[in-house]
């Protein structure tokens, strides 16, 4: 892999997505041809947010490659309870091993953990924003469940404001032919204008928006269904006035393709109805199954890259492949994000790209928040 981190989508070509599915697929048929892939390898899982399947699928795909785990499932067991800038963690932490797992609740966390790095960075979810691990994990799903990543119709229902694996996905698949969203949420939940301007508008991806799931679902391939995230809302009554939107049940599973597929990152609360489960077409189980798969394919093949790296000898090459935030600094603005790693993290300088100079707008480097000076 050309890349030595993974941050979002984006930063593996569709080449190394065939790649990576490749050798999962061999995993799945051979396990124990792998088993010692990564013995004397050493994972570090922080996880500043809570986490079940993630945190355990990332462990699990380590122990099986026969590699180690150290690292922490919430901050207080940290020393980010003392005050420690998140920049210090990182360099400490890539001192004591050989890969970096990390899930953090602010936006572009893992792109400056990236920055302070010396080993690779795997973004397990910042915020809002990314959440390429779980992307992998659907993009598998769907080639293994479908047959292919191409033609299909996704209805993407739930909290799309928020939810950073609708966000992930729409990136990912927004680069596979003949593809259609219907983009099923509360107009309070609908996806953020860097989605809809920089990945929808341009690339010139077929999409609309509702707002009942009853009135679409016998058009779709793909239902992907998501929580309303409680922990993403600042206002706990309008998380309680939204958290019930979408209820999937066997009535709407009627109206559905005999051929069709839900999907789920989970955890669920209620939005799937466990009655659904008995259906032939629920593939949110063996989806997050798909995921511990993915994960070992994807800890291997970085690993790899970094003996790449390490028996290079060109230090502009090396120079290259670790290359941190662009530098694309327009002027002197302040992310209005507050849920940006800006906001917490000091130190770091704002950085910008001009994104729209008719507009004036500008986007985030580290969070993707487009911002207009004007409205500053």
């Amino acid at each position: 892999m050309k890349s030595k981190h993974l941050i979002n989508p984006m930063d593996l070509s569709i080449g190394e997505l065939d790649e990576i599915f490749t050798l999962a697929h061999q995993i799945i048929a051979n396990p124990n041809e792998f088993s010692n892939c990564c013995n004397g390898k050493i994972l570090a899982t922080l996880f500043y947010e809570p986490s079940t399947r993630t945190r355990f699928s990332f462990e699990a795909a380590m122990m099986r490659l026969g590699g180690k785990i150290l690292g922490f499932s919430e901050p207080n067991s940290s020393s980010a309870v003392k005050g420690e800038t998140l920049a210090d963690t990182i360099k400490m932490v890539s001192i004591y091993s050989d890969i970096i797992a990390m899930r953090h609740p602010k936006e572009g966390s893992a792109k400056v953990a990236s920055m302070y790095s010396q080993v690779p960075v795997i973004n397990a979810g910042d915020g809002g924003h990314h959440h390429p691990t779980q992307t992998l994990t659907d993009l598998l799903t769907i080639k293994s469940l479908k047959g292919t990543l191409h033609n299909h119709v996704i209805g993407i229902c739930g909290d799309l404001k928020y939810g950073r694996t609708v966000q992930s996905l729409i990136t990912a698949m927004s680069r596979y032919e003949n593809i259609k969203f219907v983009l099923i949420s509360p107009k309070e939940l609908r996806i953020p204008q860097y989605i809809r301007q920089e990945v929808l508008d341009k690339n010139n991806i077929e999409y609309c928006e509702e707002e009942k799931i009853e009135e679409v679902i016998e058009s779709l391939d793909i239902l992907y269904m998501t929580r309303i995230q409680k922990e993403r809302f600042f206002n706990e009554n309008e998380y309680l006035r939204l958290k019930d939107s979408y209820i999937l049940d066997a009535h709407k599973m009627e109206i559905a393709k005999k051929d069709m597929i839900v999907m789920h990152p989970l955890p669920r609360v209620n939005e799937i109805d466990i009655e659904v489960d008995k259906d032939v077409r629920a593939a949110y189980f063996k989806q997050a199954e798909f995921g511990m798969y993915v994960r070992m394919a994807l800890i291997v093949k970085l690993l790899r890259g970094v003996e790449y790296i390490n028996e290079a000898k060109d230090e502009q090459i090396i120079k290259k492949i670790k290359s941190p935030l662009p530098q694309k600094i327009s002027r002197i603005l302040k992310c209005n994000n507050p849920r940006c790693i800006t906001s917490d993290e000091k130190y770091l300088e704002d950085v910008f790209e001009l994104v729209d100079e008719d507009k004036g707008s500008y986007k985030c480097q580290y969070c993707d928040t487009i911002i207009n000076p004007r409205e500053v």
